[in-house]
Parts: structure tokens; C-alpha cells; sequence
């Protein structure tokens, strides 16, 4: 039987040491070393949260509902969050065509541009990314290629 964890006999422990440390090392760079989400909150003068959810309206205006789903949160909590983003002129709340009981939110014109400029700030890489020698950021590219493809685990790499 072919072993698909990727250890190898006697080193098996010394494999989960390594994922540790990329792990370990990948949330580092990506969460700590520059906390885009932080930025993004300071930038724009609120939560994250608050930001999530206006980047969740950029696909397109979303019922109450449908907004309380995609942040994975309660209804409570949502509606002060949408409260407090109605009254930054971030977003307008309208009673839905198809159920009347159902409310739409949409962004304005504001809410878009926040929400785009959290965006910009969460898509620039980090420093030490673009510090890489092109040989060492070719291999990075070629690594996170094979960690991304859903089809099957790497074998023998």
C-alpha cells in the first residue's frame, strides 16, 4: 500500500515537524507579518466584519437573508451591522419586488468605492514576497500551483 501522507518510515515525525513550520510559517506571513485586515479597518475607519460584508456586495445586492448566510452570522447582528453601514452611506436597504417581507441590500456608490479599496489593499503581496530572487519566487509559484490543484494529494515530490 502507498503511503499518501507524505512521511516516509522512521522520518514520519520529522515530516509533520516540517508541515508545522510551513504552516506555521504561511499563516505568519499572511496574517501577521503585514495584517492586511487590520489596514483595511484602520484605512477605512471600520471592522473588518464590516468590510467583509461590503465585499460581499460587490457580486451584486443580496437579501438580508442571503448577507447574514454569506458572513456566516445571526440575523441580530447583522442588522446593526447594516444599521451602522446605512448610516455611513455604505449601503441602501429596500423591500424586495418578490417578497415584501424580505429586504434588499445594496452598496452606493461609496460602499463600492470602499469596498474596492479594501480590496486593492488585501490584494497587495507582502514585502518579503516581492523581495524573492525570480528562481526562488519560480519555485514558490510551482509549489503553491501543486498545493492549490483540488485533484490529488502530491505524491513522491
Amino acid at each position: 500500500m502507498t503511503d499518501t501522507s507524505g512521511n516516509s518510515g522512521s522520518s514520519g515525525s520529522s515530516g509533520h515537524d516540517a508541515v508545522a513550520r510551513v504552516w506555521a510559517a504561511m499563516y505568519d506571513l499572511v496574517l501577521r507579518q503585514e495584517d492586511r485586515r487590520k489596514e483595511v479597518a484602520e484605512t477605512l475607519g471600520m471592522s473588518f466584519f464590516r468590510v467583509k460584508a461590503l465585499r460581499r456586495l460587490l457580486a451584486g445586492p443580496m437579501s438580508m437573508r442571503e448577507l447574514t448566510a454569506e458572513l456566516s452570522t445571526d440575523k441580530p447582528y447583522t442588522t446593526l451591522m447594516v444599521d451602522d453601514l446605512e448610516r455611513r452611506g455604505y449601503v441602501t436597504r429596500s423591500v424586495s419586488p418578490d417578497d415584501r417581507r424580505s429586504k434588499i441590500v445594496t452598496l452606493t456608490p461609496a460602499g463600492t468605492a470602499a469596498a474596492e479599496e479594501a480590496e486593492r489593499i488585501l490584494a497587495r503581496p507582502p514585502r518579503s514576497l516581492l523581495a524573492l530572487d525570480p528562481g526562488d519566487l519560480a519555485a514558490l509559484d510551482r509549489i503553491m500551483a501543486l498545493l492549490l490543484t483540488p485533484e490529488e494529494p502530491a505524491r513522491g515530490r
